[in-house]
């Protein structure tokens, strides 16, 4: 009877190949807003949401953690500390010293550490995710992130190397959680609606990061449970809560979605490749494939820009443009709520402009990759230019963020493009190159910046991840593609025209 239902599945899938109906918009029967597979993206939205609050909630509360005045009196430097933006103090303002003598190079150290264990369980997550259903993996790693979440405090106190190591752990369980969601929409998006379902998922780490950021300040400020233990109490607690749900409701396939409509099922299943777990994954054709090499390296770049922000930017408010703690996490949301409300309309426009046939999915991908590396770019430098006006300042940052939301239904919606089989297999590759700027970016604004916290050295890195943005720009719009790879498609199916009637292949 399963053979049956396979077979079947594979015919439906052949018909839509043979009609040039990839891009079929979904019939009334298969529902949108309400659906099996929408409200998929809305539990992962949440989870997202999550995995960013877990990861970046250190980013405020180390501000509060470190303290200062010995960090100042153990410079290696002779020279007094210079501060930026001195009008932008206000006197009145209590700063309460930290608990740890960390200086910028060990801080650096402490939020990077996060990515070398993330960096392990890209490709494992991917590969496993794709074999076996990404429900329990997925929702495994957040339970097992949100777990040493709860620790931080009893891991910060006892020691710095302790620390660091329970982040590489924390970003352990967490590295799988991409891979692993790619690999599920490769099995439940559609095509035409592929990058507005990816976007509002993944929008969720945007959401994340504005709740955690001003709920971070305050928490750091105030003395409920310590001040900045809470911070970590608060978010743990969260985590475990979501995974519950997921749990419960998640499910790895539309066939395995005990209330899904029939015809909502039939719609998917006549749209995406028919998965067969048993196949080898075509390494060598992956290792050869230049579309692979243009994504991944359009991830890598654009992540460059992203974690200098998402690590850096409550310290760059604090230190540079003088906010004081309980409202640089407030302030430093902003990019993100704007970035979050920006990615679903940019997911919109994409599959709006695709399902159209004003666009291809090869164009519209590195249209609106261009846009969303280029505008960030250019956004970062002018921030670095515009002297002590915080008001400038942020508005240009929130704008960097705006337009990077644009990557979205760019390079990251790429995976599934060529290859809805192997999509968790592509993102644990792209998502490995991409992860090393998690380690990279933190240390480099941690060594220009320790001894010399000026205005002038933010210069220098917001122009460095400029730079960045623009190599991955160049790259991608040379290599890249938007249609499905031919070692995509099992063995056991007859070849067909390829993505818009194509038989190209890189």
């Amino acid at each position: 009877m399963e053979s049956d239902h396979e077979d079947l599945a594979k015919q439906d899938w052949e018909s839509a190949r043979g009609n040039n109906e990839v891009l079929q918009k979904p019939p009334k029967e298969a529902g949108t807003w309400l659906s099996s597979r929408y409200c998929l993206a809305y539990l992962a939205f949440f989870g997202f949401a999550n995995v960013y609050a877990l990861r970046v909630n250190l980013s405020v509360a180390i501000l509060s953690m470190v303290n200062s005045t010995y960090q100042h009196g153990h410079s290696s430097s002779n020279a007094p500390p210079a501060v930026s933006c001195q009008q932008n103090i206000i006197n009145n303002t209590v700063t309460k010293e930290g608990e740890f003598k960390w200086d910028e190079s060990q801080q650096g150290v402490i939020l990077g550490s996060f990515f070398y264990g993330y960096i392990v369980t890209q490709l494992p997550g991917g590969y496993l995710a794709g074999k076996y259903g990404s429900k329990w993996l997925f929702g495994g790693g957040v339970l097992c992130t949100s777990v040493l979440t709860l620790l931080t405090p009893i891991a910060a106190r006892s020691s710095y190397k302790l620390l660091i190591a329970l982040r590489v752990l924390e970003g352990f369980g967490e590295g799988v959680t991409f891979p692993a969601m790619h690999a599920m929409w490769g099995r439940w998006a559609p095509p035409v609606e592929r990058s507005f379902l990816i976007s509002l998922t993944y929008a969720g780490s945007q959401f994340g990061t504005v709740i955690s950021q001003p709920i971070s300040g305050v928490l750091c400020s105030s003395e409920f449970m310590g001040g900045w233990p809470s911070v970590f109490y608060l978010f743990g607690v969260l985590g475990i809560v979501w995974c519950i749900i997921w749990f419960r409701f998640a499910h790895s396939s539309p066939e395995d979605h005990p209330t899904i409509s029939k015809e909502e099922l039939a719609y998917i299943k006549s749209t995406i490749t028919p998965t067969n777990p048993s196949e080898p994954v075509p390494w060598l054709d992956i290792a050869k494939s230049k579309p692979v090499y243009a994504l991944s390296v359009a991830h890598m770049c654009n992540n460059w820009g992203f974690y200098t922000l998402l690590t850096c930017l409550p310290t760059y408010l604090k230190d540079i443009l003088q906010f004081d703690i309980s409202k640089s996490g407030f302030v430093s949301a902003l990019p993100y709520l704007v970035m979050w409300i920006s990615i679903n309309v940019m997911g919109f426009a994409a599959d709006w402009l695709r399902s159209g046939g004003y666009l291809n999915t090869t164009q519209t991908r590195k249209l609106f990759n261009s846009f969303g590396m280029l505008g960030p770019g250019l956004f970062l430098v002018c921030a670095g230019l515009v002297g002590c006006d915080q008001v400038l300042a942020v508005v240009l940052i929130c704008l960097a963020t705006c337009v990077n939301a644009a990557v979205y239904p760019g390079y990251n919606s790429n995976h599934v493009d060529l290859s809805s089989r192997y999509a968790g297999v592509l993102m644990g590759i792209s998502n490995s190159f991409a992860t090393i700027p998690g380690f990279l970016a933190p240390a480099v604004v941690g060594i220009l910046t320790e001894n010399n916290n000026t205005r002038g050295q933010w210069q220098i890195i917001f122009i460095i991840a400029a730079c960045v943005y623009l190599f991955g720009t160049i790259f991608y719009i040379a290599l890249g593609s938007g249609e499905e790879q031919k070692w995509n498609r099992s063995k056991r199916i007859e070849a067909r025209p390829l993505l818009e009637g194509s038989d190209h292949e890189d």
